[in-house]
């Protein structure tokens, strides 16, 4: 399986997560968003862009209920917390963003 992005081909897997995770850039996370009918606001960006340093530090991407913890340390309480959260990534704000930001499925999701 595969999306296209601005005439490039990037290969995900059958949940839609990119196979290559070095391969991603915004505009990858723009397209898939758009298939979630969702627009990408700054707020979403910030998410994304915390899932892809924490990515990159511990080399896991965290389940929502690390993500939530990690973000009210980060971004303060208002937005560590599921309900900020959920309106956010609807379909599940680690599955979601963490398939936005280029990462792998987070484990514990289903």
């Amino acid at each position: 399986m595969a999306i296209e992005v601005n005439g490039k081909t990037y290969e995900v897997d059958e949940e839609g997560y990119l196979a290559d995770l070095n391969t991603w850039d915004p505009e990858v996370a723009e397209v898939m968003a758009k298939e979630d009918d969702c627009e990408l606001t700054e707020n979403h960006w910030e998410v994304i862009n915390f899932l892809r340093e924490y990515y990159e530090e511990y080399q896991i991407a965290p389940a929502v209920r690390v993500l939530t913890k990690a973000i009210g340390k980060k971004l303060g309480k208002e937005k560590g917390n599921s309900k900020y959260l959920y309106e956010l990534f609807p379909y599940g704000p680690a599955k979601q963003a963490c398939k936005y930001a280029g990462l792998p499925k987070p484990t514990g999701c289903v």
